[in-house]
Order: structure tokens, then C-alpha cells, then sequence
């Protein structure tokens, strides 16, 4: 027994190892995402857009990071296939902490952007090793746990914690050091924590082989858009595509609108983490449920019908306390039963060949471009109407659009068996 195979974690240790140490990377991740969101109308003030000039280029800003992060994420699917999972997330992580920590730097909006799309850049290769590792690590039955707990948490923890903690953090002292601190979290924790105690699977990984030919050839089976799934995988990533609007849409501009309701900062900042933190209390019942009926595609589907309809409904509510509610059920539903099954399905579908590539073009098209098409939406909305809310609500008509997409999808691969359950049958 080798040294590696010595020290690689195995059983319960993976989902410390594995699971929990790459959602706490995510934490930190989601942090250095959603913090400008936070410090907005400082950064505005300090770089001279804070009159008639916000909406256009506060809506430049906040999705710069998703143009990079949409180029990225493709690039970084394919990289999977050729270097160690672990040492792309090394590099990732150093370079989006250090383009942080740089924006508390920055003197011009040019600057601004330019640090901004190198975060999407670098957190974009982030995401497809995280599901390569899952891939390798945890097993058709326990996808969906391991996809809450690496994806789910480390996303849904950040943000609500995050824009409880951040905002009287900014408040107190002002958006560079919202920067700064986030950073360098990322360069003294995360780097030196991956750096010690991640792994990649070694060999073969047990539960993403790669199938051999009926000549027992057992070289990496090529990368076709048949391998990907055909037609069907356009409607899955369309169905992330409306996910990325809906999420990113209300995500990016939900501190500045809660700001509208005249509240305290600390106030703020729990109005702005409980759509969040409804999600986090929720998720415990829809995984449970997931796990126990197999159910797992028509509850990710309700996620998005149920959220676009309480978000749709958003022009018809004319009361602050009304708009929250709809804005904390919508959100924290649509999450809580799409969120952590979503990739449950489309990774088990796929083979160990493809699910790089393929994680990083449905988080790329759909996570980067959905959310850049609702930052654009969103803004010019808001420039023409003076209210975020007929944004949200287009936003959530796409999401039932959205849903309907993936519940075409599920049924259309429903009697197609998993890479796992092909592999058991080979063995038998």
C-alpha cells in the first residue's frame, strides 16, 4: 500500500474530508461573490456612479463576475479531464481571493470590473472539480446528500450568514475592508486547508469508472454531445439557465431593495439573509423527502414553478412586508427543492468522462449566462421604472418556463438507466 492510499480518506472520512472541506471552500466562495451586492452604494459613492448613472453601472459591476464566470466554467469542465482536481481548486481559490483582496484597492470602475471578472474567472475553474471529486467520491445513493452538503450548504449557509454578518460589518467600516477581510480569508484558510487535506481518488475511481469497450479497451471513452445526452441535455441546461436568472436576478440586487424598507442596518442584513435562511430550514424536509420517494426530479421541478409564482407575483404586492414574504417563500422554496437535486440528476446521468465538461457547461451557460441576462434585465428595469420588482417578476416567469423544461427532461430519461446502475449490470 502506497503512501497516498495510506492517507486518502475513506468512509465516514470522506464526508469531512471531501464533502465538508469543499463546501467550506464554497463559503468562502459565495462570500467573495455577494459582498459587492453588500457595499454597493459605497463603492458608487467612491467611484462617482452614485446619481443617475447607478442602475446601469451598478448592474455592470455586479455581473462583471458572471461574465467570467461563465467563460470559465467551460474551459474548467474540460480541465478535469486532464489535470488533478486538487490542484485546479489550489489555484482557483488563491487566484479569487487574491482579485478580492485587490477590489479594496480599487480606484476606478474599469479597475472594479476588470478584478471582478478575474473572481468569476477563477471561480469558475472552481466549480466542476467540486463535482468531479463527488463524483469520485460518493455514489449514486448518496448524490443528493453530498450535493446538499458540498453545493447546497456551502452556497445557502454563505448567504445568509453573509448578509447578516457583512452588512453591519460594512456599515461599521466601509466596503474596503469587506474586501480586504474576505481576501485574506481565502489565502490564510482555504489555500492551506486544500492544500493539506484534499484528495483526489486514486486510480480508477470506484464510482465513476470509465467504461471499457466490448474489447476490454480501457481507454477514456471520447466526449460527444451524445455522451452528454443529446437534446435532452440542451433542456437541463436551459432549466439552469432560468435557475441562474431567477437566483442571480434577485441575489445580486436583494440588499439594495431591502434597503428601501427603511430599516436599521442589522435589520437589513437579517431581511436580507432570511429568503437564505428559510431555504436552510427547508431543505432539511426536501431532501428527506427526495431520499425517501426517489422523487427527485419532480420536486427540483416544483422548486422553480412554486418560486417563479410567489416572485411573479411581486408587481400585485404593494405593502413591504407583503413584498418580503413572497421574496422569502419564493426564494427560499425554489432553492430548498431545486437546488440540491438538481445536480443529483444531472450528475448521475452522466459518465465519468462527461461530467466534468458537462457540470461546467450547465454552471456555466446557466448559472453565468442566466445571470448576466437578469443583471442586464433587471437594471434596465429598474432605470425605467424606478422598482426592482418588474424585474423580479419576468424573472419568475422564466423559472416556470424553466420548470416545465426540466420536468420534459426527467420524463424523457426516466426509463434510461444511471452510469452507476450500467456498471452493476456489467457486473452481474
Amino acid at each position: 500500500m502506497t503512501t497516498r492510499e495510506r492517507t486518502t480518506p475513506g468512509g465516514r472520512e470522506r464526508w469531512v474530508r471531501i464533502g465538508l472541506l469543499l463546501a467550506v471552500g464554497l463559503f468562502v466562495a459565495y462570500l467573495d461573490r455577494s459582498n459587492l451586492s453588500i457595499g454597493i452604494k459605497g463603492v458608487a459613492r467612491d467611484l462617482d456612479f452614485a446619481g443617475g448613472s447607478f442602475p446601469a453601472v451598478s448592474s455592470l459591476t455586479l455581473t462583471a463576475f458572471l461574465w467570467g464566470y461563465l467563460a470559465s466554467n467551460l474551459l474548467g469542465g474540460f480541465l478535469t479531464g486532464r489535470f488533478d482536481a486538487k490542484w485546479i481548486l489550489l489555484v482557483s481559490v488563491a487566484g479569487y481571493s487574491l482579485c478580492t483582496l485587490a477590489i479594496g484597492f480599487s480606484d476606478s470602475v474599469p479597475v472594479l470590473v476588470a478584478l471582478r471578472i478575474g473572481v468569476g474567472v477563477f471561480e469558475g475553474f472552481y466549480w466542476p472539480q467540486q463535482f468531479r471529486l463527488a463524483k469520485e467520491w460518493f455514489d449514486e445513493r448518496e448524490m443528493s446528500r453530498a450535493s446538499a452538503l458540498i453545493q447546497y450548504y456551502g452556497q445557502y449557509l454563505a448567504l445568509a450568514l453573509g448578509f447578516f454578518l457583512l452588512t453591519p460589518v460594512y456599515s461599521a467600516w466601509d466596503w474596503r475592508p469587506l474586501f480586504w477581510l474576505l481576501g485574506g480569508i481565502g489565502l490564510v484558510v482555504i489555500v492551506p486547508l486544500y492544500a493539506v487535506f484534499l484528495r483526489s481518488r486514486p486510480g480508477v475511481p470506484r464510482f465513476a469508472p470509465v467504461r471499457a469497450t466490448r474489447t476490454e479497451d480501457t481507454t477514456r471513452e471520447r466526449l460527444t454531445f451524445a455522451a452528454l445526452g443529446g437534446w435532452r441535455f440542451l433542456l437541463i441546461v436551459f432549466s439552469y439557465f432560468a435557475n441562474g436568472m431567477l437566483f442571480w436576478g434577485i441575489t445580486l440586487f436583494l440588499p439594495q431593495t431591502v434597503s428601501g424598507f427603511g430599516l436599521s442596518p442589522m435589520l437589513s442584513g437579517l431581511a436580507s439573509a432570511t429568503p437564505y435562511l428559510v431555504s436552510l430550514v427547508l431543505t432539511v424536509p426536501m431532501i428527506a423527502l427526495s431520499d425517501r420517494t426517489g422523487k427527485r426530479g419532480p420536486i427540483a421541478v416544483s422548486g422553480l414553478v412554486v418560486g417563479g409564482i410567489l416572485i411573479a407575483c411581486l408587481p400585485f404586492a404593494h405593502s413591504a412586508p407583503a413584498q418580503f414574504v413572497l421574496i422569502s417563500l419564493g426564494v427560499g422554496y425554489f432553492t430548498a427543492a431545486y437546488t440540491p437535486n438538481i445536480w443529483a440528476i444531472a450528475v448521475t446521468r452522466l459518465s465519468s468522462t462527461a461530467v466534468g465538461p458537462a457540470t461546467g457547461i450547465i454552471n456555466g451557460f446557466g448559472a453565468g449566462g442566466g445571470g448576466i441576462v437578469a443583471g442586464w434585465l433587471v437594471g434596465a428595469l429598474l432605470a425605467a421604472t424606478g422598482s426592482y420588482f418588474p424585474g423580479f417578476a419576468i424573472l419568475g416567469v422564466v423559472a416556470i418556463a424553466g420548470g416545465i423544461a426540466l420536468a420534459i427532461y426527467v420524463r424523457s430519461t426516466s426509463n434510461r438507466p444511471s452510469e452507476t446502475q450500467l456498471v452493476e449490470q456489467e457486473i452481474g
